[in-house]
């Protein structure tokens, strides 16, 4: 008798249906009917045809032991025990890369290159100015130039360029008792009345300022820091108009 005729044969010796073996070992009506007509491959494969055969087995009640091993002998075999290290060892061995140290010479040696070929860039672009600077560094005197012969330092006389003004200023001392008007801008009057000797005054306006002296010679004028002295010495009223270029227009 088969496998699949004895698991038929003992089903229903033990009064199950098909469905009944169904659902209490959870394999497929359709599996349980195929093992029944000698028909494994419904299964997935030997592993699973065994363990069918032993679930079915116990649901009816008998020993799944001879069947597995007739399962074995018609379908090449039980499989060969697998050792401990076998199942854990690798068919191929994997290679592990082994860690090595940095390599602190080819580090050396690349960054020493570097600054070499910085150091040729740096000379052959800064030219000259480069060696002598080397040279220097290395403790040779770099060639003196000749020396310009010493110029002359300018003389007094040399005119010398002033910002302009920009206002007028005119201080008048008194030598002698006077009478005296000043005018700024816009005919703005500064000062009326009389100086008595000794007195002196500074005016100052934008443009110009005019002075209107009763006794020529009575009075002593600076405008625009130069000293004018007395003017109209030995002479009546007096009138002088000065601006930011005076005294050259005195």
């Amino acid at each position: 008798m088969s496998i699949g005729e004895t698991l038929a044969e003992e089903r229903q010796r033990a009064g199950l249906s098909v469905t009944q073996v169904s659902l209490q070992t959870r394999i497929r009506e359709t599996v349980v009917r195929s093992m029944e007509a000698d028909d494994f491959s419904a299964c997935g494969g030997n592993f699973y045809a065994r363990g069918h055969i032993r679930s079915i087995s116990r649901v009816i009640g008998i020993d799944p032991e001879p069947l597995v091993a007739e399962f074995d002998a018609a379908h090449g075999g039980a499989p060969q025990p697998v050792s401990a290290v076998s199942a854990f060892e690798p068919e191929q061995p994997v290679a592990f890369r082994e860690r090595r140290s940095p390599n602190w010479s080819a580090a050396m040696a690349l960054a020493l290159a570097l600054v070499v070929i910085y150091g040729i860039v740096q000379v052959v672009g800064h030219g000259g100015g480069e060696r002598r600077t080397a040279r220097q560094v290395a403790g040779t005197p770099a060639p003196r130039t000749p020396s310009a012969a010493p110029t002359a330092p300018p003389t007094s006389s040399s005119p010398v360029a002033e910002a302009p003004r920009t206002k007028v200023e005119v201080r008048v001392e008194a030598k002698r008792t006077t009478w005296l008007n000043v005018q700024g801008d816009k005919g703005k009057t500064l000062f009326s009345g009389m100086l008595r000797q000794g007195d002196q005054k500074d005016f100052t306006a934008k443009k110009k300022v005019r002075l209107v002296v009763g006794i020529g010679g009575s009075v002593n004028l600076t405008v625009n820091g130069k000293d004018l002295g007395s003017p109209g010495k030995g002479k009546g009223v007096q009138r002088l108009t000065f601006d930011r270029n005076d005294p050259e227009s005195a």
